[in-house]
């Protein structure tokens, strides 16, 4: 038996091509960078992480839940090819590489193309088909979406030809038809895509032509995957966005996006609101595997569950990483909030942070990284050696965005607890401490955040009550994303010389 999520915590929209008996995986980054962060795996269930794929992007100032969108990964002629978005600014580009662990090129950008989820088609006489989602541009309501396609020549990797609209949504009125793929299969072009937004409501269409350019017949079963008819209190929800796999044996596989909501098990009357009251989502969208077969030439996609049948590959696991971090390098599941435009860290004898002036409550690039929690129940732990001057703090964070976080740090005087929501800090705990070397921690049960210290080895104490944790839950504070744990550092906005030093860090699922 194998277990979902695949890849927990904060990792939507994922994308996979398979390359021998080699899969690669990528997931969507929003405003963390390196963009669009790359696995490894052998047998589908084990997956360990490569690096990113983007490393010289423009995120500057991006407002929480932009930037990269929905990448799709592909193979072909010993290439690989990534095409996504960068939301709200440049638009659709391409990067390729000959390994997934790169080179990868710089971004080639399509600006003749408009919308999001762009993805690629290599068929069989060896043309290449861009297709992606957009607004119709006289849409009738927000969401109002259609699927396009167009060529791609792949040698002066230009679009080319006539632009072709293939599918609107298989509902009426159902909106975001988005996150298109196609496969060839059976003699049959099948064209997937997701509807009803990345939420509770989230369903996925599958619609079939033998042309590449259509006519699209939807499936009569459609929507062929969607749990929002199995109530808001199942333990996996918002299953769409799925991409398929063969492997070597002809087996057919879907990794797709879901999401965990806590709580809200009783069976007292649920409604919406109490979801966002109650569940929320604190990890984020997560990657998720499923068995995909086939009846009447349709794709049959199993039902989503926690434990699950694993594929007939043999099992590939990867070493087991130390669960504490003495930063001998910075490894690839750390990531900084937006562009960073200078080197404001450096790593080898643990992790040092100059205080700079940007802030977590900005738009900025402040001294941080971060990588996501990655279940329901952990504890995070740090050492930290840090002497603040005026305005100066650092610490441990725990970051939905520059609106919505707790953080736990030390300034002039003491360690403080903040907890942050709709952009209003409010002191959840005080203790005087001096300046020089602290420890700090949090332990979380579910939505229960409790913040921890020390002030001398061993010597853990609690500091302030117990937080409410639904704060970093995308239900409360909107977005895409889930919640990242940070060591950070800051002078807010003030200059300095000063610097923040993590002798380690540790983090243990529970």
């Amino acid at each position: 038996m194998s277990s979902n999520p695949i890849l927990p915590g904060y990792h939507p929209d994922p994308s996979i091509c398979r390359v021998g008996d080699d899969y690669y995986l990528v997931t969507s980054s929003f405003e963390w960078f390196p963009g669009v962060p790359i696995f490894h795996s052998r047998d589908l269930t084990h997956w360990r992480q490569l690096g990113h794929v983007c490393h010289s992007l423009d995120l500057d100032d991006l407002r929480p839940s932009l930037g990269i969108y929905a990448p799709t990964i592909r193979h072909h002629d010993g290439v690989f090819y990534m095409i996504t978005t960068l939301m709200d600014t440049a638009g659709n580009f391409m990067v390729t590489a000959t390994s997934p662990e790169g080179p990868w090129s710089e971004p080639v950008w399509f600006p003749e193309t408009r919308g999001f989820d762009p993805s690629l088609f290599f068929d069989d006489d060896g043309r290449c088909w861009m297709h992606g989602a957009r607004e119709r541009e006289n849409k009738e309501f927000d969401g109002d979406t259609e699927i396009w396609l167009r060529e791609l020549d792949l040698t002066s990797q230009k679009l080319v030809g006539e632009e072709t609209v293939i599918w609107t949504p298989h509902l009426r009125g159902g909106i975001w038809a988005e996150g298109p793929h196609i496969y060839k299969a059976n003699g049959w072009y099948y064209l997937v895509t997701s509807e009803g937004g990345t939420a509770e409501d989230h369903a996925v269409m599958v619609a079939r032509s033998r042309s590449v350019a259509g006519p699209y017949v939807g499936n009569p079963r459609n929507p062929v995957l969607t749990h929002r008819h199995l109530g808001l209190r199942h333990p996996i929800t918002s299953t769409g966005h799925p991409d398929l796999v063969v492997t070597p044996d002809g087996e057919w596989w879907s990794v797709l996006l879901a999401t965990r909501p806590y709580g809200g098990t009783d069976a007292t009357p649920l409604t919406m609101a109490d979801v966002r009251r109650e569940h929320g989502y604190n990890l984020g969208r997560e990657t998720f595997l499923t068995r995909v077969t086939w009846e009447d030439e349709w794709p049959v996609f199993d039902q989503v569950t926690l434990d699950f049948a694993a594929p007939a590959l043999p099992v590939h696991r990867w070493p087991a990483a130390p669960a504490c971090d003495h930063f001998d390098r910075l490894g690839p599941a750390w990531q900084f909030l937006r562009t960073p435009r200078e080197t404001y860290w450096t790593v080898g004898d643990g992790l040092t942070l100059k205080v700079r002036p940007p802030a977590l409550t900005g738009h900025g690039n402040p001294s941080l990284v971060a990588q996501p929690q990655a279940h329901i129940d952990f504890a995070v732990f740090t050492e930290l050696t840090f002497t603040p001057g005026e305005g100066e703090h650092a610490g441990l964070a725990l970051i939905q965005n520059d609106d919505f976080h707790i953080r736990l740090s030390l300034r002039a005087g003491g360690l403080e607890l903040i907890h942050r929501a709709e952009g209003v800090d409010t002191l959840a705990g005080w203790t005087e401490a001096p300046g020089g070397r602290v420890w700090l921690g949090f332990e979380a049960h579910g939505q229960d955040y409790q913040a921890r210290y020390a002030l001398a080895p061993g010597e853990w104490r609690s500091l302030g009550p117990v937080l409410d944790g639904r704060i970093l839950s995308s239900t409360v504070a909107g977005g895409f994303i889930g919640t990242m744990i940070a060591l950070y550092a800051t002078s807010e906005g003030r200059e300095s010389s000063n610097s923040a030093h993590f002798a380690w860090y540790d983090y243990q699922g529970r």
